[in-house]
């Protein structure tokens, strides 16, 4: 078979949507999109229907010959097709059409390969590369039945094949155990982070819905954003002081899209591990996509899949294309369920503020704190918490606050500082009096 030039972006391509009755349907625009996102220049989109896909073509052979034409007359180097091709599929293709094949898997790993910064981020790729070519080694190279020499590199009577597989199996499992070191080193920030009582605050979403831009301006950052599919492909950490809150960290993720192979989402799992341990899921939808429900569906189905069992909030973006209102949908009493903003033109952005405020710490409350002078690292944590609404001093000299925040984060900062609650809160500290076991109400009797 000749040996095809390879995929370096920027060729010239032919897509191919085949819509199968027995298979999910796929979105055009997003497999396009997938498409300029690798560099492709687009010179025809094809669609074909089948019933159920050709064992030996995925589609018919008249179909087949049809877009050979079409590559041969627009000169075409690359033809990709919007669904997964077995080995032998694409074989069998790209004799017909006498240029490289490619599925749907692959060109999401060129994207993958291409958006890979860090150490973690370009591991991970070169595992999901391997591990879609371990399906994919085929006799394409000289006669593969006759015995190749080497020490060290095969058993006795290994063919040149299986010792390629063995090759690929020991190279992957190296860079396992890499990925294992790297999940360590993150999971010990993790402990930290949680020893401490840090929130972290996931973002998860759809491809292109605009996370990193959100991100960018939350964490006031400069993560890569840009209006194409899989610009953010490393997990992205950014810890940062939240009003009523205090120390946050936010995590941005890897977009996601539909029909993500199993082996993707597994070579995946340490981008987003980030969102198995969040204390809150920031599920960023683009509101106007015409496909968003389809979106949001894709995004829990995966969410699910790598078993994420964490409060969600959902964040309607791009309200600035829809139209729609700021505003925040409440569940039930203080408990948020959806919140509409724009990261772009910034409207809603306090909304969502709140909305994740009360998302990590419940309801927002006033409440009337007195202060002695030597109380005054409290004040400044309430200073640092931006949560003061008004101060005056008393004749006592005592310095009287109004603050607006969470009531468990105010008795948490009240009692780390081993303060007296009744002094502090005066008649409001009873709410914060827990009934007393029955073991402890023997003790005070005797």
């Amino acid at each position: 078979m000749p040996d095809y030039q390879q995929h370096q972006g920027g060729e010239r391509v032919v897509l191919v949507s085949v819509s199968v009755q027995i298979l999910e349907d796929l979105d055009a625009e997003e497999f396009h999109l997938l498409a300029k996102s690798a560099g492709a220049e687009v010179l025809q989109h094809v669609f074909a229907q089948r019933i159920k896909p050709d064992a030996k073509l995925f589609i018919g052979s008249g179909k087949a010959d049809e877009i050979a034409a079409l590559v041969a007359e627009l000169e075409a180097e690359l033809v990709i097709f919007d669904h997964a091709l077995t080995p032998a599929q694409a074989r069998n293709l790209e004799k017909i059409m006498k240029c490289r094949v490619v599925d749907r898997t692959e060109l999401i790993l060129d994207i993958f390969a291409q958006r890979a910064r860090t150490y973690e981020g370009k591991l991970q790729v070169e595992l999901a590369q391997l591990h879609h070519l371990s399906s994919r080694l085929i006799r394409s190279r000289g006669n593969l039945d006759s015995q190749k020499g080497g020490i060290g590199l095969r058993g006795p009577g290994e063919t040149l094949l299986e010792t390629d597989r063995r090759l690929l199996r020991i190279r992957m499992g190296q860079l396992k155990a890499k990925l294992d070191k790297v999940r360590q080193t993150r999971m010990q920030g993790r402990v930290a982070r949680q020893k401490a009582a840090v929130p972290t605050v996931s973002l998860v979403g759809y491809t292109n819905a605009g996370k990193s831009t959100l991100f960018n301006i939350l964490a006031n950052s400069d993560v890569y954003a840009a209006d194409q599919l899989f610009a953010t492909l490393d997990p992205t950490l950014r810890r940062l002081e939240w009003d009523g809150i205090g120390t946050l960290v936010l995590a941005d993720t890897v977009g996601f899209v539909r029909n993500l192979s199993h082996s993707l989402v597994e070579s995946f799992k340490a981008t987003l591990e980030e969102t198995l341990e969040a204390t809150l899921l920031l599920h960023v939808i683009d509101s106007s996509s015409p496909d968003m429900l389809e979106q949001i569906e894709a995004v829990e189905r995966v969410l699910k899949e790598i078993g994420a069992d964490v409060p969600v909030l959902r964040v309607y973006n791009k309200i600035d294309c829809t139209g729609e209102q700021a505003k925040i949908v409440y569940a039930k009493p203080h408990q948020p369920e959806r919140v509409y903003i724009s990261a772009h033109s910034g409207q809603g952005l306090e909304l969502l503020r709140q909305a994740v405020h009360e998302c990590l710490m419940g309801q927002i409350q006033s409440f009337d704190v007195v202060l002695k002078p030597a109380y005054g690292k409290l004040r400044n944590q309430f200073y640092e918490l931006n949560v003061i609404q008004s101060e005056h001093y008393d004749e006592q000299g005592q310095l009287n606050l109004r603050v607006n925040m969470a009531p468990a984060k105010l008795e948490q900062m009240i009692r780390q500082a081993h303060l007296p609650l009744d002094e502090i809160l005066g008649a409001k500290a009873q709410q914060f009096k827990r009934p007393l076991e029955e073991f402890e109400i023997d003790d005070e009797i005797s």
